[in-house]
Protein backbone atom coordinates (compact mmCIF):
# COMPACT_ATOMS: atom_id res chain seq x y z
CA UNK A 1 0.00 0.00 0.00
CA UNK A 2 1.10 3.13 -1.03
CA UNK A 3 1.27 6.60 0.86
CA UNK A 4 1.14 9.65 -0.56
CA UNK A 5 2.02 13.08 1.69
CA UNK A 6 0.85 16.25 0.71
CA UNK A 7 0.10 19.29 2.40
CA UNK A 8 -2.34 21.50 2.95
CA UNK A 9 -2.93 25.33 5.07
CA UNK A 10 -6.82 25.01 6.31
CA UNK A 11 -8.59 28.23 6.16
CA UNK A 12 -8.92 30.66 9.22
CA UNK A 13 -11.60 28.66 10.55
CA UNK A 14 -9.45 26.20 11.80
CA UNK A 15 -6.36 28.02 12.36
CA UNK A 16 -3.68 25.50 11.82
CA UNK A 17 -2.27 23.60 8.86
CA UNK A 18 -2.74 20.60 7.98
CA UNK A 19 -1.59 17.68 6.81
CA UNK A 20 -2.89 15.38 4.14
CA UNK A 21 -2.28 11.94 4.67
CA UNK A 22 -3.34 9.88 1.67
CA UNK A 23 -3.42 6.15 1.31
CA UNK A 24 -4.45 4.31 -2.39
CA UNK A 25 -5.72 0.91 -2.34
CA UNK A 26 -7.60 -1.02 -4.41
CA UNK A 27 -11.23 -2.70 -4.69
CA UNK A 28 -13.11 -5.63 -5.65
CA UNK A 29 -16.71 -4.92 -7.09
CA UNK A 30 -19.42 -5.96 -6.02
CA UNK A 31 -23.44 -5.80 -6.37
CA UNK A 32 -25.81 -3.93 -4.58
CA UNK A 33 -27.54 -0.29 -4.66
CA UNK A 34 -29.76 0.81 -2.12
CA UNK A 35 -33.70 1.34 -2.85
CA UNK A 36 -35.23 3.65 -0.13
CA UNK A 37 -34.98 7.29 -0.38
CA UNK A 38 -32.57 8.52 1.98
CA UNK A 39 -31.62 12.16 1.40
CA UNK A 40 -33.69 14.91 1.58
CA UNK A 41 -32.51 16.68 -1.61
CA UNK A 42 -34.53 19.69 -0.68
CA UNK A 43 -32.25 20.03 2.54
CA UNK A 44 -29.64 19.46 0.95
CA UNK A 45 -30.14 22.40 -1.59
CA UNK A 46 -30.48 24.54 1.48
CA UNK A 47 -27.67 23.63 3.15
CA UNK A 48 -25.19 24.36 -0.19
CA UNK A 49 -27.62 27.52 -0.89
CA UNK A 50 -27.32 29.21 2.77
CA UNK A 51 -22.82 27.84 2.56
CA UNK A 52 -22.53 29.75 -0.15
CA UNK A 53 -23.94 32.97 0.68
CA UNK A 54 -21.11 33.44 3.34
CA UNK A 55 -18.40 33.46 -0.02
CA UNK A 56 -15.51 34.11 2.10
CA UNK A 57 -16.29 31.48 4.13
CA UNK A 58 -17.18 29.02 2.02
CA UNK A 59 -13.75 29.43 0.23
CA UNK A 60 -11.71 29.04 2.63
CA UNK A 61 -13.03 25.30 3.09
CA UNK A 62 -12.29 24.31 -0.08
CA UNK A 63 -9.13 22.56 0.49
CA UNK A 64 -10.81 19.09 0.37
CA UNK A 65 -13.29 19.53 -2.75
CA UNK A 66 -9.90 20.95 -4.88
CA UNK A 67 -7.62 18.31 -3.77
CA UNK A 68 -10.04 15.59 -4.45
CA UNK A 69 -10.71 17.09 -7.93
CA UNK A 70 -7.08 17.91 -8.87
CA UNK A 71 -7.08 14.09 -8.62
CA UNK A 72 -9.46 13.80 -10.53
CA UNK A 73 -8.11 15.61 -13.48
CA UNK A 74 -5.06 13.27 -13.27
CA UNK A 75 -6.89 10.58 -13.91
CA UNK A 76 -8.56 12.43 -16.88
CA UNK A 77 -5.49 13.20 -18.16
CA UNK A 78 -3.92 9.40 -17.82
CA UNK A 79 -6.30 9.36 -21.06
CA UNK A 80 -4.75 10.09 -24.57
CA UNK A 81 -7.26 11.60 -26.15
CA UNK A 82 -8.90 14.90 -26.67
CA UNK A 83 -12.38 15.57 -25.13
CA UNK A 84 -14.75 18.17 -27.35
CA UNK A 85 -17.87 18.45 -24.80
CA UNK A 86 -16.96 17.12 -21.40
CA UNK A 87 -20.12 17.44 -18.48
CA UNK A 88 -18.86 18.42 -15.24
CA UNK A 89 -22.13 16.65 -12.94
CA UNK A 90 -23.05 18.11 -9.41
CA UNK A 91 -20.16 21.09 -9.81
CA UNK A 92 -20.68 22.28 -6.72
CA UNK A 93 -18.72 25.98 -6.92
CA UNK A 94 -16.36 24.54 -10.34
CA UNK A 95 -14.04 22.94 -8.35
CA UNK A 96 -12.87 21.21 -11.20
CA UNK A 97 -12.94 23.82 -13.84
CA UNK A 98 -10.41 25.21 -11.70
CA UNK A 99 -7.80 22.07 -11.49
CA UNK A 100 -8.17 22.11 -15.29
CA UNK A 101 -6.83 25.53 -15.66
CA UNK A 102 -3.86 24.82 -13.99
CA UNK A 103 -0.54 22.64 -15.09
CA UNK A 104 -0.32 18.53 -14.67
CA UNK A 105 1.16 17.64 -11.18
CA UNK A 106 2.94 15.08 -12.93
CA UNK A 107 3.78 16.98 -16.43
CA UNK A 108 4.41 20.72 -15.66
CA UNK A 109 5.90 21.71 -18.79
CA UNK A 110 2.70 20.48 -21.03
CA UNK A 111 0.79 23.26 -20.02
CA UNK A 112 -2.99 23.43 -18.56
CA UNK A 113 -4.84 19.77 -17.71
CA UNK A 114 -7.82 21.42 -19.44
CA UNK A 115 -5.31 22.12 -23.09
CA UNK A 116 -6.95 18.58 -24.13
CA UNK A 117 -10.77 19.46 -23.46
CA UNK A 118 -13.32 21.79 -25.34
CA UNK A 119 -16.42 23.05 -23.10
CA UNK A 120 -16.89 22.34 -20.01
CA UNK A 121 -20.19 22.11 -19.36
CA UNK A 122 -21.09 22.85 -14.99
CA UNK A 123 -24.40 21.55 -13.62
CA UNK A 124 -25.25 21.47 -10.06
CA UNK A 125 -28.63 22.30 -8.70
CA UNK A 126 -27.40 25.01 -6.20
CA UNK A 127 -27.56 28.53 -7.93
CA UNK A 128 -25.53 30.42 -5.40
CA UNK A 129 -22.79 27.27 -4.74
CA UNK A 130 -22.45 27.13 -9.06
CA UNK A 131 -21.63 31.08 -9.64
CA UNK A 132 -20.51 31.84 -6.38
CA UNK A 133 -16.56 32.32 -8.29
CA UNK A 134 -17.38 33.26 -11.80
CA UNK A 135 -15.72 36.56 -11.61
CA UNK A 136 -12.86 34.31 -10.59
CA UNK A 137 -9.73 34.80 -13.36
CA UNK A 138 -9.69 30.97 -14.18
CA UNK A 139 -12.96 31.87 -16.05
CA UNK A 140 -11.46 33.08 -18.39
CA UNK A 141 -8.77 30.40 -19.19
CA UNK A 142 -10.98 27.58 -19.90
CA UNK A 143 -14.56 27.30 -22.07
CA UNK A 144 -17.57 26.89 -19.31
CA UNK A 145 -20.86 27.16 -19.26
CA UNK A 146 -22.72 26.72 -15.99
CA UNK A 147 -26.05 25.13 -15.78
CA UNK A 148 -28.94 24.85 -12.63
CA UNK A 149 -29.87 21.53 -12.47
CA UNK A 150 -33.97 21.39 -11.70
CA UNK A 151 -33.38 18.31 -10.18
CA UNK A 152 -29.84 16.33 -8.38
CA UNK A 153 -31.41 13.66 -9.90
CA UNK A 154 -32.63 14.20 -13.42
CA UNK A 155 -30.60 14.95 -15.96
CA UNK A 156 -31.77 17.03 -18.69
CA UNK A 157 -29.19 16.32 -21.31
CA UNK A 158 -29.65 14.34 -24.70
CA UNK A 159 -28.45 10.63 -25.50
CA UNK A 160 -24.91 10.73 -26.97
CA UNK A 161 -24.12 14.57 -26.42
CA UNK A 162 -20.62 14.35 -24.07
CA UNK A 163 -17.28 12.88 -24.99
CA UNK A 164 -16.73 12.65 -21.27
CA UNK A 165 -18.88 13.12 -18.05
CA UNK A 166 -17.08 13.80 -14.68
CA UNK A 167 -18.44 14.29 -11.21
CA UNK A 168 -16.73 14.90 -8.09
CA UNK A 169 -17.78 14.79 -4.30
CA UNK A 170 -21.72 15.17 -5.08
CA UNK A 171 -22.92 11.26 -5.69
CA UNK A 172 -22.66 10.55 -2.27
CA UNK A 173 -25.67 12.64 -1.51
CA UNK A 174 -27.66 10.39 -4.60
CA UNK A 175 -30.68 8.45 -3.64
CA UNK A 176 -31.07 6.83 -6.89
CA UNK A 177 -27.44 6.10 -7.77
CA UNK A 178 -28.66 3.36 -9.69
CA UNK A 179 -31.09 5.78 -12.01
CA UNK A 180 -28.48 8.16 -12.36
CA UNK A 181 -25.32 6.13 -13.29
CA UNK A 182 -28.00 4.80 -15.78
CA UNK A 183 -28.42 8.34 -17.22
CA UNK A 184 -25.05 9.38 -17.19
CA UNK A 185 -24.63 6.58 -19.71
CA UNK A 186 -27.40 7.73 -21.94
CA UNK A 187 -25.81 11.03 -22.06
CA UNK A 188 -22.36 10.12 -22.79
CA UNK A 189 -21.04 9.16 -26.35
CA UNK A 190 -20.06 5.57 -27.13
CA UNK A 191 -16.42 4.80 -25.75
CA UNK A 192 -16.56 7.64 -23.40
CA UNK A 193 -15.20 7.38 -20.01
CA UNK A 194 -17.33 8.65 -17.44
CA UNK A 195 -14.75 9.14 -13.98
CA UNK A 196 -16.56 10.22 -10.52
CA UNK A 197 -15.44 10.50 -6.56
CA UNK A 198 -17.62 10.30 -4.20
CA UNK A 199 -17.53 9.87 -0.30
CA UNK A 200 -17.32 5.84 0.74
CA UNK A 201 -18.99 4.55 3.47
CA UNK A 202 -15.88 4.86 6.27
CA UNK A 203 -15.89 8.63 5.90
CA UNK A 204 -15.65 10.30 9.01
CA UNK A 205 -15.89 7.01 11.35
CA UNK A 206 -13.53 8.98 14.23
CA UNK A 207 -16.45 11.51 14.52
CA UNK A 208 -19.50 9.07 13.77
CA UNK A 209 -18.01 6.25 16.56
CA UNK A 210 -17.02 9.17 19.13
CA UNK A 211 -21.04 11.16 18.57
CA UNK A 212 -22.29 7.24 19.02
CA UNK A 213 -20.83 6.44 22.45
CA UNK A 214 -21.07 10.25 23.46
CA UNK A 215 -25.04 9.76 22.63
CA UNK A 216 -25.34 6.15 23.99
CA UNK A 217 -23.54 7.43 27.28
CA UNK A 218 -25.82 10.66 27.85
CA UNK A 219 -29.12 9.38 26.51
CA UNK A 220 -29.32 5.99 26.33
CA UNK A 221 -29.49 5.44 22.47
CA UNK A 222 -28.24 6.53 19.15
CA UNK A 223 -29.66 9.46 16.81
CA UNK A 224 -28.84 9.88 13.61
CA UNK A 225 -26.79 13.06 13.07
CA UNK A 226 -24.28 11.81 9.80
CA UNK A 227 -25.10 10.26 6.49
CA UNK A 228 -25.22 6.53 5.77
CA UNK A 229 -22.64 6.60 2.49
CA UNK A 230 -22.02 3.94 -0.36
CA UNK A 231 -19.78 0.55 0.20
CA UNK A 232 -16.65 0.58 -1.91
CA UNK A 233 -17.71 -3.26 -2.35
CA UNK A 234 -21.11 -2.17 -4.30
CA UNK A 235 -19.85 0.11 -6.70
CA UNK A 236 -18.21 -2.13 -9.09
CA UNK A 237 -22.13 -3.21 -9.53
CA UNK A 238 -23.38 -0.58 -9.55
CA UNK A 239 -21.69 0.91 -13.03
CA UNK A 240 -22.23 -2.42 -14.24
CA UNK A 241 -25.23 -2.41 -13.84
CA UNK A 242 -25.83 1.10 -15.67
CA UNK A 243 -24.44 -0.35 -18.86
CA UNK A 244 -21.18 0.48 -18.44
CA UNK A 245 -17.72 -1.98 -18.75
CA UNK A 246 -14.00 -1.68 -18.43
CA UNK A 247 -14.51 -0.53 -14.57
CA UNK A 248 -12.10 0.53 -12.80
CA UNK A 249 -12.67 1.48 -8.52
CA UNK A 250 -10.19 2.38 -6.52
CA UNK A 251 -9.84 4.29 -2.42
CA UNK A 252 -8.15 6.93 -1.49
CA UNK A 253 -7.87 7.99 2.25
CA UNK A 254 -7.11 11.35 3.01
CA UNK A 255 -6.86 12.54 7.01
CA UNK A 256 -7.31 15.97 7.85
CA UNK A 257 -5.83 16.96 11.72
CA UNK A 258 -8.52 19.51 13.17
CA UNK A 259 -7.25 20.90 16.31
CA UNK A 260 -10.85 19.69 17.95
CA UNK A 261 -14.33 18.37 17.04
CA UNK A 262 -15.92 22.26 16.83
CA UNK A 263 -13.48 22.63 14.25
CA UNK A 264 -14.15 19.80 12.35
CA UNK A 265 -17.93 20.27 12.32
CA UNK A 266 -17.95 24.12 11.52
CA UNK A 267 -15.61 22.84 7.97
CA UNK A 268 -18.67 20.16 7.68
CA UNK A 269 -21.16 23.24 7.85
CA UNK A 270 -19.27 25.41 5.93
CA UNK A 271 -19.07 23.11 3.09
CA UNK A 272 -22.57 21.77 3.06
CA UNK A 273 -21.53 18.64 4.24
CA UNK A 274 -24.04 18.38 7.24
CA UNK A 275 -26.10 15.60 7.23
CA UNK A 276 -29.28 15.62 5.08
CA UNK A 277 -31.00 12.37 6.31
CA UNK A 278 -34.67 12.21 6.20
CA UNK A 279 -34.86 10.44 9.32
CA UNK A 280 -32.23 12.75 11.09
CA UNK A 281 -33.41 14.03 14.65
CA UNK A 282 -34.18 17.86 14.49
CA UNK A 283 -32.05 20.34 16.12
CA UNK A 284 -28.52 20.44 17.12
CA UNK A 285 -26.62 17.74 19.22
CA UNK A 286 -27.45 18.66 22.72
CA UNK A 287 -23.74 20.29 24.66
CA UNK A 288 -23.02 17.58 26.83
CA UNK A 289 -22.90 14.77 23.92
CA UNK A 290 -20.90 17.40 22.21
CA UNK A 291 -18.43 17.32 24.98
CA UNK A 292 -18.31 13.97 26.23
CA UNK A 293 -17.50 13.08 22.11
CA UNK A 294 -14.98 15.35 22.11
CA UNK A 295 -13.30 13.49 25.10
CA UNK A 296 -13.58 10.24 23.77
CA UNK A 297 -12.62 11.47 20.25
CA UNK A 298 -8.89 12.27 21.50
CA UNK A 299 -9.31 9.35 23.60
CA UNK A 300 -9.75 6.60 21.15
CA UNK A 301 -8.52 8.64 17.90
CA UNK A 302 -6.53 11.78 19.22
CA UNK A 303 -2.59 12.46 18.05
CA UNK A 304 0.29 12.78 19.64
CA UNK A 305 0.43 16.59 19.35
CA UNK A 306 -3.29 16.76 20.31
CA UNK A 307 -5.07 16.97 17.23
CA UNK A 308 -7.99 15.10 15.92
CA UNK A 309 -7.88 13.35 12.80
CA UNK A 310 -10.80 13.02 10.27
CA UNK A 311 -10.95 10.43 7.39
CA UNK A 312 -12.77 10.95 4.40
CA UNK A 313 -12.94 7.90 1.75
CA UNK A 314 -12.89 8.78 -1.56
CA UNK A 315 -14.22 6.25 -3.93
CA UNK A 316 -12.84 6.72 -7.29
CA UNK A 317 -14.67 4.95 -10.36
CA UNK A 318 -13.79 4.81 -13.99
CA UNK A 319 -16.64 3.45 -16.21
CA UNK A 320 -16.57 3.32 -20.68
CA UNK A 321 -19.49 3.45 -22.26
CA UNK A 322 -19.81 0.18 -24.61
CA UNK A 323 -18.89 0.83 -28.49
CA UNK A 324 -18.39 -1.67 -30.97
CA UNK A 325 -14.43 -0.10 -31.37
CA UNK A 326 -13.76 -0.98 -27.94
CA UNK A 327 -11.11 -3.38 -27.51
CA UNK A 328 -12.12 -6.51 -25.62
CA UNK A 329 -10.43 -8.88 -23.34
CA UNK A 330 -9.79 -12.15 -24.53
CA UNK A 331 -11.58 -15.28 -23.73
CA UNK A 332 -10.83 -17.60 -20.73
CA UNK A 333 -8.15 -19.82 -21.09
CA UNK A 334 -6.80 -18.82 -25.01
CA UNK A 335 -3.35 -16.93 -22.86
CA UNK A 336 0.07 -18.07 -24.45
CA UNK A 337 1.58 -19.54 -20.86
CA UNK A 338 0.14 -20.04 -17.24
CA UNK A 339 0.76 -17.14 -14.97
CA UNK A 340 0.75 -19.62 -11.85
CA UNK A 341 4.18 -21.03 -13.77
CA UNK A 342 5.65 -17.50 -14.60
CA UNK A 343 5.40 -16.47 -10.87
CA UNK A 344 6.42 -19.92 -9.15
CA UNK A 345 9.62 -20.19 -11.88
CA UNK A 346 10.62 -16.39 -11.01
CA UNK A 347 10.07 -17.05 -7.55
CA UNK A 348 12.13 -20.32 -7.75
CA UNK A 349 15.17 -18.35 -9.05
CA UNK A 350 15.18 -15.92 -6.08
CA UNK A 351 15.74 -18.83 -3.70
Amino acid sequence: MNTLSIRAFIPPLTRRAIPLRAIRCYAMQAPGAPTVEIFSQQHKWMQKERAARDVETSRSVDYLRDEVASRLCERLMDINRHFPNVLDLGANACNIARQLTLPSEDSPDKGPRGSRIGKLTAAESSETLLFRDADLPFNKEIDIERQVLPASELLPFEPNTFDAVLSSLSMHWINDLPSVLAQVNSTLKPDSPFIGVMMGGDSLYELRTSLQLAEQERRGGVATHTSPLADVRDVGGLLQKAGFNLLTVDVDDIIVDFPDIFALMKDLQAMGESNAVISREKGPIQRDALLAAEGIYRALHGNEDGSLPATFRLIYMIGWKPSPTQAKPLERGTGMFSIKDYLEKNGGDKK
